[in-house]
C-alpha cells in the first residue's frame, strides 16, 4: 500500500523527469521565452539574470524597439528628403555648424574603439533628437509641406526623448509614459508618414 509520502515522492520524481525531458527536447527557459531572437538572448546569458528584472526590461524592449524606429525614420525622412532637393553637400549646406562638429566628434570617439561596432558612416546617425529637431527648424521651408509646425515636431521630439533617456538608462516606464509615446509617434505618422 502506497502512504501519502510516497505518492508526494512519486508526484515531485515524475515532474523531474518531465522536466529533464522537456529539456532534452530544447525547451528554452523561462527567461528566454517571448524574445524575437531567442540566440541573441541565449548568448547574452539572459536565463541567469534575475527573472523579475528581465521581465521589467523586455517590457522596455518593446518601447525601445518603438523609439529607435521612430527616431531613425526622422533620419531617413531628413536624409531622403535634403539630399533630394539639394543634393550631395547637404549635410555641410543644411546642417549648423555645432551639429556637424558634434556628430563628428562622435564619430571620431567611436572610430578610436575599433573592435566595437560603430553607429554607422553617416554623420546624421550620431545626432540626436533635439539635433534632429533643430535640422529640421533650420530647413523649414522644404520640411513645411509634411510637418504642421517646427515647434510641434520639438515637442513631440523632446517628449519622447525623455522617456528614451529613461529607458536608455535602464530605468522603467509607467503606462501614462507609454501611452504618451504611443500618441506622439501616431500623432507623427498620421502627419508625415512612417
Amino acid at each position: 500500500m502506497i502512504n501519502q509520502q510516497d505518492r508526494l515522492y512519486e508526484f515531485v520524481f515524475k515532474g523531474l523527469l518531465a522536466d529533464e525531458a522537456l529539456d532534452r527536447a530544447g525547451r528554452q527557459s523561462k527567461n528566454l521565452t517571448g524574445y524575437l531572437d531567442v540566440e541573441v538572448a541565449r548568448v547574452l546569458s539572459v536565463e541567469l539574470l534575475d527573472e523579475q528584472l528581465v521581465l521589467s526590461a523586455k517590457r522596455m524592449a518593446a518601447i525601445y524597439t518603438a523609439i529607435a524606429a521612430f527616431e531613425n525614420s526622422v533620419r531617413k525622412l531628413i536624409l531622403t528628403l535634403l539630399l533630394e532637393e539639394v543634393g550631395e553637400s547637404w549635410w555641410e549646406k543644411c546642417v549648423s555648424e555645432r551639429i556637424r562638429k558634434k556628430a563628428e566628434t562622435r564619430r571620431r570617439e567611436e572610430e578610436k574603439i575599433r573592435w566595437h561596432t560603430q553607429r554607422g558612416q553617416d554623420l546624421l546617425n550620431y545626432t540626436e533628437l533635439g539635433d534632429l529637431a533643430n535640422i529640421i527648424r533650420n530647413n523649414w521651408d522644404r520640411f513645411e509641406p509634411y510637418i504642421r509646425s517646427a515647434e510641434w515636431a520639438t515637442s513631440l521630439f523632446d517628449v519622447i526623448e525623455r522617456s528614451r533617456n529613461v529607458i536608455m538608462h535602464s530605468g522603467t516606464l509607467d503606462m501614462r509614459d507609454i501611452e504618451r509615446i504611443g500618441i506622439n509617434i501616431r500623432d507623427w505618422i498620421k502627419q508625415v508618414g512612417s
